[in-house]
This record gives C-alpha cells, structure tokens and sequence, in this order.
C-alpha cells in the first residue's frame, strides 16, 4: 500500500509524542520467512539469536516503540501481611490515636466523681492569746498557766441536702453520656475504616482489570505486528494499534497509584505503627444483597445508635444537675468544738454558724438547669430525627445503587463481553475493522469499570447503613 510521505511523518511524530520512546521508520511490508523476520527498512534481517534477545536490547537495535511481554506486569504483587475488613476494624479500634485520645476523657470524668464523692474535710484552728512578747521577763510557768489563753478547735460543715450524693449522681450520669460519645465516635471510626478499606479494593480490583486488559491488548499488539509483516494490515492500522497500548500502560499507572495511596489512608486509620509497610488487604469485594425492611431497620437503629442514646443520657444528666442545684440552695451548717485554757482553767466551746438565706438560694442556678432540661429533651428529639433520617437516607441509596448493580448483572456486563470477544476474534481474522475493534474495546473496559465503581458505591451505600443503623449486622 503506498503512503504519502507526509502521513509517514505525521505519524512517526505520534509515536514520539505518545510513547516518550524511540521513533525511527517502521518496517516496509514483506513476507515473512520461517527462517528469519524482516528487520526495519535499513537494517539487515535479525538472526534467531536476536530474536530471541531481551526486548529492550531488540529496541536500542531497531529504535521502535517497545511492546514487548517483558516489559508488561503479568499481575499485581500483594505484601506479606494481608488483613480482613473485619481485622481491619478491630486493628483501628484498638490503636487508632485519636480514638484513644477520646476514651481519655472517660477516665476523666470517672476521676470527677471521686472528686464529687468526696467530704469536706475539718479544720483545726490552734491560736495563743496575752502572750508576753513585749516583756519577755514577764514569761514564767505561771504566768503562761493563769494569765494567758490557748485554744484548739476543730469545725467540720455539714452538707444538708445530700449534696454529696447528688454530686456523685450527676457526675455518674456525665461519665455515662461521655461513654456513650466515645461508643458514637468507635461508630464513626468503623465506618472510615470500612469505607477506606472498600476504596483500596475498589483499587484492587481496577488494577486488576487493567492488567488483563493490557495483557490481551499486548496479544493483540503481538498478532497485528504479524499481520502488518505478513502485508495483511496497513501500517497506519499497525501505528494505531500501538498507540493505543499507551492507554492500557497509563490505566494501570494510574491504578497503581490509586492502590496505593488508598493503602496509606487506610494505615493511617488503623494505626501506622500497627501493619508493615507493605501490607494489603484481602476480601470478598462482591455483591451482597441488603433484605431488612425500613421499619425493622429504624427500630433497631434507636436501639443501638449510642449518638442517640447519648441524647437520652444527656436528658438524665441534665435532671441531675436540676437536683444538684436545688440541693446546693440549701444552707449548710458549719460545727466548732473548742478546748479552752484560760486563767489556770481548761474549758470546751461549742459553735454552730450557718448563712440566713435572705438573698442568696442558688435561684439561677436553680432556673438555668431546669431551662437545660428542655434543651436536653429537645436535643433527644433532634437526635430521633436525626437517626430516622440517616437511615432512611441510606436505604434509599443501597436501593438505588442495589438496582444498579442489578442492571450490570442481568446482561450488560455479559453483553460488553462477549461483544468484545467477537470483535477481537472477527478483527484478528480480518473480518471486523480496526474502529470497531477498538470501540468494542474501550466499550468494554468503560463497562468494567463502571460496574466496579458502581460495586464499591453500593458496598459504600451498605456500610453507611451499617452506620445509620449502629451495628454490622443487617440480617
């Protein structure tokens, strides 16, 4: 077939620009012997030792774009340690830092209500009275025994009330709500993990189509280069085909990245220090059908959801701190008991002082936590609210992305592939052309790719149920 030589040269210059490789003039169309293969025009015909050489050597010789096997991955390298979803969670529970830095703060409010439990403790008064300190000739036994005055007293406050006991309840129903926050933050954190962990599968699996895909394209490459030899296809065909190989190296490039970064998000969730450096996951990344009704699902949430039992806990510990006001408006009475010696005389003292409760009753306080009541149930309120929502909000996206899948899975993913079969098969026979083959092609490889993603947004869908929910199981 003639070519222009301005063609020629369009496309060699496509080749540069799209392989960042070597460019030089393609080989003319000749028969192919069995004992040796036509070299490029200008160069003498390769012998079978330089055949059998290693791609690269062949390439530096013959200055043409390598797309050799060896220069392909046959399949993706997994690390030494692999991990489960569920060891996943388990492994981020227990060493994630920001989660431990929360269940801090349940031992810091179970150290307040030691605090809150604790008495007042007494007090000793010790005093010296009509000592001699300006005429020190004055000191003698006697004088100190009949003229001047010591005292030793101890004065204790009665808390009236039960205050202390009312401290302690709402100190106790604070560490409960907190408890319940840090149990809504484990939740949260699951849900990360879980999601992260889908998204490096979700990796996986890409770069495992793109690695097959550039496998059999390669294949394709490999059978064409033989046709142009034989004189069966056009070298813009041939060039065509090459270029597009580019395509599968940068999708799985790109996979590669994506695998790995997925991985690092995910280390960094469960702990850095936790799993080696080259640890990967491992799992099931199918799909799973959610048969739990709405109703069945919201009823359950409220059961389990702890943001919305912290809500609940928050309306007790609000009414503690109403009955911890109202028994700091009572008034406390201070005792003293005092040994006397005086004028050669030892005698006891006994007093008891207490506020008159003219102005001062704790009154705002009083007013303040009755109003924090109301605001505590209205919050319990928003929260049930707040979980029917959720759930219904991530029921309707597992039904949504379930039909989805179910669509892909009824036939056209069956479909894309065996309309891919067929146009390769007819193309390397000469019976399809090469737009179509390549159509059917990227056809393919769209509806691989969409199907995954679709897959990992309906797992997705079904772990941010599970969170809604508040628990892993939906059976």
């Amino acid at each position: 077939m003639a070519i222009k030589p301005v063609s020629i040269a369009f496309l060699t210059t496509l080749v540069c620009l799209g392989s960042s490789a070597f460019a030089q003039q393609t080989p003319t169309p000749a028969p192919s012997t069995p004992q040796e293969t036509r070299s490029p025009q200008g160069l003498p015909p390769q012998t079978p030792e330089q055949q059998k050489a290693p791609a690269t050597q062949q390439g530096t010789q013959q200055g043409t774009l390598q797309t050799s096997p060896q220069n392909i991955p046959s399949g993706q390298t997994h690390g030494s340690v692999r991990i489960s979803l569920d060891e996943a969670i388990q492994k981020a529970l227990q060493n994630n830092h920001t989660l431990k830095a929360a269940r801090t703060t349940i031992q810091q409010n179970e150290a307040l209500e030691i605090t809150a439990n604790l008495r007042p403790n007494p007090t000793l008064t010790v005093d010296s009275q009509f000592l001699p300190i300006f005429q020190p000739s004055q000191f003698s036994a006697d004088y100190i025994n009949t003229t001047a005055q010591f005292d030793v007293g101890v004065s204790y406050l009665f808390e009236r009330g039960k205050k202390r006991q009312h401290r302690l309840q709402a100190a106790e129903d604070a560490t409960a709500q907190t408890k319940a926050t840090v149990t809504d933050n484990e939740r949260t954190l699951t849900f990360n993990v879980a999601s992260q962990f889908l998204t490096t599968q979700l990796a996986e699996s890409s770069l495992d189509l793109a690695l097959q895909d550039m496998k059999s394209f390669q294949n394709t490459v490999d059978i064409s280069e033989e046709r142009y030899r034989a004189g069966d296809i056009s070298e813009v065909d041939y060039l065509k085909i090459k270029l597009q190989l580019l395509q599968f190296q940068s999708d799985v490039s790109m996979a590669q990245l994506a695998k790995t970064q997925a991985l690092v998000g995910l280390r960094q969730l469960l702990g850095y220090q936790t799993v080696p450096e080259d640890f990967d996951v491992t799992g099931d990344f199918d799909y799973r059908p959610v048969t739990m009704k709405l109703e069945d699902l919201q009823s359950e949430a409220l059961q389990n959801r702890p943001d919305y039992r912290a809500a609940v806990l928050g309306v007790t510990a609000a009414k503690s701190q109403y009955e911890l006001a109202k028994a700091n408006g009572k008034v406390d009475i201070t005792g003293t008991a005092d040994y006397d010696h005086v004028s050669a005389v030892s005698t006891a003292s006994f007093f008891g002082s207490l506020q008159i409760p003219i102005f001062n009753r704790n009154q705002g306080e009083i007013a303040r936590t009755n109003y924090a009541i109301n605001q505590a149930q209205e919050l319990q309120l928003a929260a049930n609210d707040q979980v029917m929502s959720d759930v219904l909000n991530a029921y309707e996206g597992v039904r949504e992305n379930d039909r989805i899948i179910v669509l892909y899975r009824g036939g056209y993913l069956d479909a894309s592939q065996k309309t891919r079969d067929i146009t390769e098969y007819s193309y390397k026979r000469g019976a399809a052309s090469l737009l179509d083959f390549l159509d059917a092609e990227r056809s393919y490889r769209a509806t691989q790719l969409a199907y995954r993603q679709s897959l990992a947004a309906y797992l997705t869908a079904v772990e941010q149920l599970r969170e809604a929910v508040g628990t892993r199981s939906l059976q």
